[in-house]
């Protein structure tokens, strides 16, 4: 009579059922193969039929999709931008991806990633672990921004000699060349999901700029869940400014711009007054 393996599972070699498999030594080695294919046989017998995995949910990722399709928070009355001024920070954004440029992110990405990569980094800069986000929140806005024992903005003026790990590491080149794409949309989660929750800081708008700078087209469904969240949490912080003079207005206008009319979100885009 044929075992329910044998009726789903045909049996291909032929095997001989005489001399039984009590005695058989899964631990030996099979001395020939006819043993073999007992050995094989007995093996799949005692695995169980069904098998649960035991899983960790401390080591599963964190969902990051959002699917939300809502439209940014309209801006105040002289907030938002002139079409041509987006235009033209499109423009420059395009040519930080190409041509040289005069910022932390100061040559070609594109051209010079390779001569970047291949540089030694200082003695100082020490590159979180890829799974570790607390730790890529401290090299990137520094320990004050980190532990919320200062805004940041002036510090770099005021220490004679800078402390990075105090003030935050910069987007140099020869640190974001480093990172692959799948570290980019890593980093650009944390950080946004970060800003989800505090204040705009500089370090988080040059971070988020060379992030946005490294991102490749066309985008993962990831990548568009990222920015678009990101696009609408600077909306939403645009839309509780007092005066058209503060100082965050137009780093938050410039991520919003960038979202919107380099990466095609064209909904979120400011529209002319």
């Amino acid at each position: 009579m044929k075992s329910d393996v044998e009726e789903l599972m045909p049996r291909l070699l032929p095997l001989e059922t005489g001399g039984g498999s009590g005695n058989l030594d899964l631990s030996g080695t099979p001395r020939n193969p006819q043993e073999y294919l007992r050995q094989v046989q007995l093996e799949a017998s005692l695995c169980p039929e069904v098998v649960v995995a035991q899983i960790d949910p401390t080591k599963l990722k964190k969902q990051t999709v959002n699917v939300s399709v809502a439209g940014c928070h309209a801006a105040p009355q002289g907030f938002s931008p002139s079409l041509r001024w987006q235009q033209q920070q499109v423009s420059n954004f395009s040519d930080v991806r190409q041509c040289p440029l005069v910022t932390f992110v100061s040559q070609s990405i594109t051209k010079n990633r390779q001569h970047w990569r291949s540089q030694i980094l200082d003695d100082n800069v020490q590159m979180p672990r890829l799974t570790d986000e607390e730790g890529w929140k401290r090299f990137c806005l520094g320990e004050n921004v980190y532990q919320g024992t200062s805004s940041g903005p002036t510090d770099a003026h005021q220490e004679p000699a800078l402390d990075y790990g105090k003030i935050g590491f910069p987007p140099f080149l020869s640190i974001v060349s480093r990172l692959n794409q799948s570290t980019v949309l890593m980093l650009l989660d944390v950080l946004i999901s970060w800003f989800e929750e505090r204040e705009f800081v500089p370090q988080l708008g040059c971070w988020l700029y060379a992030l946005l700078a490294c991102l490749e087209k066309p985008l993962l469904p990831e990548a568009h869940s990222s920015i678009r969240q990101l696009a609408r949490r600077c909306a939403q912080l645009r839309s509780t400014l007092d005066c058209q003079e503060n100082e965050n207005l137009p780093a938050l206008n410039l991520l919003i711009c960038l979202v919107a009319r380099y990466f095609e979100q064209s909904d979120l885009a400011d529209q002319p007054e």
